[in-house]
């Protein structure tokens, strides 16, 4: 196999160890949303660069992760049989990448995919680097659902925000009415046992990507809600500033947070507005040893 080489060494690279980390955390599992928030916690990624995005138009840190967890994927650390969930495998759990192992990996799945194309082209020469890989999105289910949530208005997404609590168990879930709401968009019942329902609040924020929910919004939502109800749910199509995360989880009054990740991931767990597809990987480890010619 011919040997292939790369321009420059690529930023998803880097994200590799740290997703592994990230999922021993998490106990082993965690859907993509957990395991990239804990990424970023622990690799203390600033604002400034979560809210980048690419020149395809995809937030560039969640694309580069996704593309590691896709590496990690094809090098049997990482568990993809689940849809939804990324698991380590077993050696997963053993393993401790270097930066320059990391790459090596990187390096070994680009060749086997150059390879696999070249015969499929019937030995029609392809240059592949890992810096042309970064520039699309591997989870492009994500990206378009999360496209077509922003593309919503404001009342319409309020309605889709209202039918998801709806599907995943909340009861009486009401809208406001346009207006003087005092910053909350919606309310219902949440049955916690038999004995023990909550009043719940819920605010909506269609928000682009490079467009974080800040702490003075926290804020603002927590003065509203905390006198009138026993809960409050913020969901939005972008993500929270760190200090915005710290804020809601303080005091005797915490805020749910559910951001574009999560949100997405809520759709597609109770199958509102989205249709399951079964999808095969080709296991290119399979037929590696097959495909050279015998002597």
């Amino acid at each position: 196999m011919e040997r292939v080489k790369a321009k420059r060494q690529s930023e998803f690279i880097k994200w590799m160890n740290p997703i592994l980390v990230a999922l021993h955390q998490l106990g082993g599992s965690g859907t993509p949303a957990e395991v990239t928030e804990q990424v970023a916690q622990n690799e203390k990624v600033s604002d400034e660069v979560l809210v980048k995005i690419s020149k395809t138009g995809v937030p560039t840190f969640y694309n580069q992760v996704a593309w590691a967890r896709q590496y990690l994927v094809w090098e049997k650390l990482l568990d993809s049989s689940k849809r939804g969930k990324w698991a380590l495998t077993e050696r997963g759990y053993n393993t401790v990448l270097s930066l320059d192992e990391s790459r090596s990996i990187v390096l070994k799945w680009i060749g086997i995919h150059a390879e696999a194309r070249r015969s499929k082209d019937q030995g029609k020469a392809e240059e592949e680097t890992i810096e042309e890989q970064t520039e699309s999105e591997p989870e492009k289910s994500v990206v378009r659902l999360i496209d077509v949530l922003r593309s919503l208005t404001s009342e319409g997404f309020e309605q889709v925000c209202q039918r998801l609590l709806d599907k995943t168990g909340f009861k009486k879930v009401e809208v406001t009415r346009r207006g003087p709401d005092g910053g909350i968009d919606g309310f219902g019942y949440l049955q916690v046992n038999p004995f023990v329902k909550m009043r719940v609040a819920f605010q909506c924020k269609k928000y682009a990507a490079d467009h974080p929910v800040s702490v003075e919004h926290i804020s603002r939502f927590r003065d509203v809600t905390r006198d009138k109800f026993e809960k409050a749910i913020m969901i939005t199509t972008s993500r929270f500033t760190a200090e915005a995360i710290k804020a809601a989880n303080e005091g005797p009054f915490p805020i749910e947070l559910v951001n574009g990740d999560r949100l997405v991931e809520l759709f597609e767990e109770v199958e509102l507005g989205v249709t399951p597809v079964r999808v095969y990987d080709v296991d290119l480890t399979f037929f590696q040893p097959f495909t050279s010619k015998t002597r």
